[in-house]
């Protein structure tokens, strides 16, 4: 897919990942012990929505600049507040000029108590990650293969908490690889929260992961949830992405019902060329 994140910064597919993980986090922060989120493939943190990039995809503008225009009840506007906030927070001017990726959505949603490690193995966008959290005492950012610190890093000694994985699909066998690292970091923590990312492109091949992921969650003793989530925003042509997926392992019993909330009233806005449509199920193993 070769899927350079500064062309598709703030684009529906970030939009759907960042409110999923946004409400992940304000989930864990009802508890008062510590959690901690591990980013394996974590990117630049934050986008500039004026540069050349950002302007020759335009993403942004069918994605989060519409979200922030959109007509919201009240109910799916709280549900969403803390994922906006944090957007708005970068861009204080009221002009949106930046976009946080997932690594400062997931810092915004810390409290002191809690941490984040975040991967990045190409130069330039680790550098520009390490320039963003500078000095910050909670995130550290790590040169290090996302697939290598997958099984690394899991358990955490806080043993709570959410890994995301959101790799770049440039390889022909990353949905394989994938389903294997995914296999090995769970049985070593079957009780963590996992956020699986994937464009989905191939039926075939998204199929065959929510099964895998959904088989891996059912044996685990005592035996874990799987939800899974698509959203389309126009049907399916040639090289574009107009269909995203998240695989939600363990998640919060609250997520389900507040996604039935909130999805629907992304349809209209995010859809382009009419409205968008999501299916939200819990696939078979």
């Amino acid at each position: 897919m070769n899927y350079r994140h500064a062309f598709h910064a703030g684009n529906f597919a970030d939009v759907i990942k960042h409110i999923v993980l946004a409400r992940i986090l304000t989930y864990l922060q009802e508890k008062p012990g510590a959690f901690r989120v591990i980013d394996t493939h974590a990117g630049a943190g934050l986008y500039d929505l004026e540069s050349d990039e950002a302007r020759r995809g335009g993403e942004w503008l069918t994605g989060i600049a519409r979200l922030l225009q959109a007509r919201l009840s009240n109910e799916t506007a709280a549900l969403t507040k803390p994922y906006l906030d944090i957007v708005r927070a970068f861009n204080p001017k009221g002009e949106l000029k930046a976009y946080p990726g997932s690594p400062l959505i997931a810092r915004g949603l810390l409290r002191p108590q809690d941490r984040l490690v975040a991967c990045e193995l190409e130069p330039k966008a680790r550098k520009a990650l390490i320039d963003v959290l500078r000095r910050d005492e909670q995130a550290r950012v790590v040169d290090l293969d996302g697939w290598v610190a997958l099984p690394a890093f899991v358990p955490p000694k806080e043993r709570r908490g959410l890994v995301l994985i959101d790799p770049p699909f440039e390889a022909k066998d990353e949905f394989e690889r994938l389903g294997e690292a995914f296999s090995a970091a769970f049985a070593k923590w079957p009780t963590g929260i996992y956020v699986i990312w994937y464009p989905a492109k191939s039926r075939r091949a998204t199929d065959a992961l929510a099964r895998l992921v959904a088989q891996a969650a059912a044996a685990a003793k005592p035996s874990g949830k799987c939800l899974r989530l698509e959203f389309s925003v126009a049907p399916q042509v040639d090289g574009a992405l107009t269909t995203t997926g998240l695989l939600i392992v363990n998640p919060p019993y609250t997520l389900q019902s507040e996604l039935r909330t909130i999805l629907p009233e992304l349809e209209k806005p995010l859809g382009q060329g009419g409205a968008a449509r999501f299916r939200l199920e819990v696939p078979k193993p």
